[in-house]
């Protein structure tokens, strides 16, 4: 996992704000970059997913609500007792402290941006 307050090159620093570059995955590998707000002044972490098909996280909690912004693929979340399919373009929300997970369940790459409205991340495996 890539974490970018370590590993992210940084283009531009400028008073105000920073920039930093999405680095493309080699072929036939997976890549979580980790984006935690509280190192840069951010109420909002992140995580921007790049998984092979069949990959995914581990069934989860959060004290937050986790929003989830399917940019390419297919995903099958389990929110709870409750399943569903995202594809390029759809937001999911799923509710604080209710276990939930998603797998690529596509035939290619599934990019998704994992949004935590927390200056840190808050989540225990179940």
């Amino acid at each position: 996992m890539t974490s970018c307050e370590d590993n992210c090159e940084r283009l531009e620093e400028i008073r105000m704000f920073s920039v930093y570059r999405y680095q493309q995955p080699e072929p036939g590998t997976s890549r979580t970059v980790r984006f935690e707000g509280r190192h840069f002044g951010s109420e909002v972490s992140l995580f921007v997913v790049d998984a092979d098909p069949g990959r995914g996280p581990a069934l989860h909690v959060h004290p937050y609500a986790e929003t989830w912004v399917v940019r390419k693929g297919e995903a099958e979340f389990t929110v709870g007792d409750d399943k569903t399919r995202g594809f390029a373009g759809d937001i999911i929300v799923g509710p604080a402290n209710v276990p939930h997970r998603f797998e690529n369940v596509g035939t290619g790459r599934l990019e998704i941006v994992c949004i935590h409205p927390s200056q840190t991340f808050e989540q225990t495996f179940v």
